[in-house]
């Protein structure tokens, strides 16, 4: 069977840095942190006071404020991401058939916000328990692409990859495999999280997941660096409209990039750790590039998935050390964590756009924070320490890790690349 090849023709970005595409590449190679003081609810009694909020975003610039009150802030995100993606793309209805269009989205959690607000409200029920009518819909984390298709009438395969901090990348890697198989001519892919709430810091706090640098909020998100003392939660959306490249030229779209390959792999290991060698992550990235036809020596650019963990950092750059041999030292490695803080099962999604723009614009976004050298990291790798480098990039890889040992691997090349 003849595979098709499958192109990204439309972004779309939500994030702590930027609510929109162009603000989050000017933020991102400038090295602009996300990180600040909570506003959503009282911190005083929290362990951790501070987070990557999405600012100034207003749901009725979208929609209505009746229909908003139906959606939880992650499918309220969605909604936003895709509405830029889809324009940026140009879809109309006099350019696809919508029987042909799907929308395969990721997320960690889902509405967790809406779970918290109805159980706090039960507690203070004195008779019957009372529930909102939406609280299910509002909740499930399959209802942000159903609200993508419901607003687009696109009537092809409709669901939602839950894989934890993977569950966006585990998108992309099923909408490009359902394009290149024949199924779908386009899928607008990517994914959202909104968990900055009282029981999701509260939960990663117990976890002593998180950052606890409460003096520096803006510093907290130092993947790499010796002193990082755990992650900084970010919420917001990324997405992607992927199309078969024969459908994109005909309708005369602009096209960003191809999509090379994709990987997965399990660390069949942990609960919530990584392996200390790495050994999921060296599976899935030899995965991709085994489904992309491609040699370790093409790869340009990894945008790593890089938290910003004691643990988790050096067991990925000892991976990508065994992956790439010698030539990783010839690799532009960064962490974007660094600005947007980690938006869970929304974060390979908008590592992806970043990826897809360095390529764009011949930029490596820095990993910013970084201020004391780590003894466990190989200091011959190049990791885009605080300042953005250019260079050509034609081939980049974006990692991403969930808890459960859920890996997931995309390469994006440039449309004329052969490797």
């Amino acid at each position: 069977m003849v595979l098709r090849r499958v192109v990204v023709t439309g972004l779309g970005a939500l994030t702590p840095i930027g609510n929109n595409i162009q603000e989050y590449w000017d933020a991102l190679v400038n090295g602009v942190s996300g990180a600040a003081p909570i506003t959503y609810y009282d911190t005083e009694k929290h362990k951790t006071k501070f987070a990557c909020e999405v600012k100034n975003f207003n749901i009725e610039d979208f929609m209505d404020r009746k229909e908003s009150r139906r959606l939880d802030k992650f499918a309220q995100y969605a909604v936003a991401a895709s509405d830029e993606a889809i324009k940026d793309a140009g879809l109309t209805d006099g350019n696809i058939d919508k029987e042909r269009v799907g929308v395969i989205w990721g997320a960690g959690i889902g509405g967790l916000e809406t779970f918290q607000e109805e159980v706090i409200y039960y507690t203070k029920c004195d008779g019957a328990p009372k529930f909102n009518p939406f609280f299910i819909p509002k909740m499930i984390a399959d209802i942000a692409p159903a609200h993508i298709s419901m607003r687009n009438g696109y009537m092809g395969p409709n669901y939602t990859t839950v894989s934890a901090c993977a569950s966006s990348a585990n998108a992309l890697i099923d909408a490009f495999n359902y394009i290149r198989l024949g199924m779908c001519d386009v899928i607008i892919s990517g994914g959202s999280e909104a968990a900055i709430t009282i029981a999701g810091m509260g939960g990663f706090n117990s976890m002593h997941a998180l950052s606890t640098r409460n003096e520096s909020p803006e510093t907290a998100s130092r993947p790499f660096d010796a002193t990082r003392d755990g992650f900084v939660l970010g919420e917001g959306a990324g997405a992607l409209v992927l199309e078969e490249y024969e459908h994109a030229i005909a309708r005369g779209a602009k096209i960003y990039c191809e999509i090379g390959g994709g990987g997965m792999s399990s660390d069949a290991y942990h609960l919530t750790a990584p392996h200390p060698e790495g050994i999921g992550v060296i599976a899935v990235m030899k995965n991709t590039l085994r489904d992309a036809g491609m040699n370790p020596e093409d790869v340009d650019h990894i945008n790593t998935h890089g938290t910003s963990t004691p643990l988790g950092d050096v067991a990925e750059l000892k991976a990508i050390s065994a992956v790439f041999g010698d030539h990783a030292k010839s690799i532009n490695i960064n962490s974007t964590k660094s600005m947007t803080g980690h938006l869970l099962g929304a974060a390979g999604a908008i590592e992806a756009i970043a990826s897809i723009l360095a390529m764009q614009y011949g930029i490596v976004p820095p990993t910013i924070n970084h201020t004391v050298v780590d003894e466990n990291i190989d200091p011959s790798l190049n990791l885009t320490l605080n300042t953005p480098q250019k260079r050509e990039v034609n081939v980049a890889m974006s990692n991403t890790f969930g808890f459960g040992g859920h890996n997931a691997c995309v390469l994006f090349k440039k449309l004329d690349y052969k490797a």
